[in-house]
């Protein structure tokens, strides 16, 4: 049953996650990969969250293995990092990775602030 809900919520995340760079390439452009920055960190805020609540197997196999797993995506991260340094653009490049970085944990570390006031 474990295997189902995993793959119901990627079935959710997968989607979400390509809808999302395709608005964030037609609003920003294509010089910076917005989308797959803004899904990582949601992602990571929303797994921070999870983690921090007394969440059932179910909830965690949907939401955490599933949603999150399939809605944030490290490999796209590092290709995208390549890209912009095959590009020659190592300012972006950097910028690229310490904001994902530093902005994933803080997400991650803020969800799970906001659980430990929901759980309280």
């Amino acid at each position: 049953m474990t295997v189902l809900w995993v793959l119901l919520g990627a079935a959710v995340g997968a989607p979400l996650r390509y809808l999302a760079d395709r608005w964030a390439r037609s609003r920003f452009g294509d010089d910076f990969p917005w989308g797959t920055l803004g899904v990582n960190v949601l992602g990571s805020g929303m797994l921070g969250l999870l983690a921090a609540l007394p969440a059932g197997a179910g909830l965690t196999a949907f939401a955490g293995a599933g949603l999150c797993g399939a809605l944030t995506t490290y490999s796209t991260f590092g290709y995208e990092t390549v890209r912009l340094l095959e590009d020659g653009a190592r300012r972006r490049a950097l910028v690229y990775v310490v904001v994902s970085v530093f902005a994933a944990l803080a997400a991650a570390a803020a969800g799970a602030v906001v659980a430990s006031f929901v759980g309280a």
